[in-house]
């Protein structure tokens, strides 16, 4: 076992003189017992002073993930989720209030690549130089996982005007996709959502296609519906990467990595 300071100090009071010299005949032992105990207190000290530091001299850090800037808004939006699902794009939702634009949220578009990969290559024979209309129609119909992460910018933002403008968005994406209306489908995203829940600047809101075109929705961590419909989910991601997209720069970043998916 390690000597103790204890135990030296009882050594010194229990130490042999020589009669005829009168030194300590085991002082020099002692001495490197000492020196030993100081050593193994400055280790112990210093493995506390940084706890990222195992006892092999190892050190432990968490990884960062990389972002990417949405750069009219700021907002940071991690490169790749724990899913594994990719960031292939990023934009800006913006809304005419008396007359001016709105910036009401910023967004990043996620897709399992793998899967977009596999889809691309069983519809499309041979690599476009560009991306087409096709590819584009071929990612709305499918039920390729997907998530559109929101993050509110507006301050003042609350769950009736999120709900009124997903209801406007859809109900235009369903008349494109269908030639109809359907009121009742395009209440069920945000239907359930409290009035009670406070939206401030950074808030995020979650919507993802799961397979079986299932359309979720998460309001700051929370699940807030959940519906299982083709229509619903094929208008949901029309509204993004469709004719009429909320930020065509952000439909056109999406479309230029699909050419490389050959």
């Amino acid at each position: 076992m390690p000597t103790t300071m204890e135990d030296v100090t009882a050594k010194i009071d229990a130490v042999e003189i020589d009669p005829k010299s009168g030194l300590a005949l085991k002082e020099k032992a002692i001495e490197g017992e000492l020196k030993t105990i100081e050593t193994t207190q400055e280790k112990t000290n210093e493995a506390k002073s940084d706890p990222e530091k195992e006892p092999n001299g190892a050190t432990f850090k968490e990884e960062e993930v990389p972002v990417e800037v949405e750069p009219k808004t700021g907002v940071s939006f991690p490169v790749k989720l724990e899913d594994g699902k990719q960031l292939k794009a990023v934009g800006l939702r913006k809304k005419s209030m008396l007359g001016m634009g709105i910036k009401i949220y910023g967004f990043g578009i996620y897709a399992d690549n793998e899967k977009l990969k596999d889809l691309m290559q069983s519809k499309i024979a041979k690599a476009p130089s560009k991306p087409t209309k096709e590819m584009y129609q071929i990612v709305i119909d499918s039920d390729l996982g997907m998530m559109m992460r929101l993050v509110i910018i507006f301050s003042n933002l609350t769950m009736n005007m999120v709900r009124k403008n997903f209801d406007e968005g859809l109900g235009a994406a369903i008349k494109k996709l269908t030639g109809g209306k359907n009121e009742e489908l395009t209440k069920k995203i945000m239907g359930e959502a409290s009035d009670d829940i406070k939206l401030n600047s950074g808030s995020v809101i979650e919507i993802s296609r799961l397979p079986g075109n299932v359309l979720q929705t998460k309001v700051k961590g929370e699940i807030v519906s959940k519906v299982e419909s083709e229509l619903l989910c094929r208008a949901f991601i029309y509204m993004y990467l469709g004719d009429d997209p909320f930020d065509k720069d952000a439909k056109d970043k999406f479309g230029a990595s699909m050419p490389s998916l050959f």
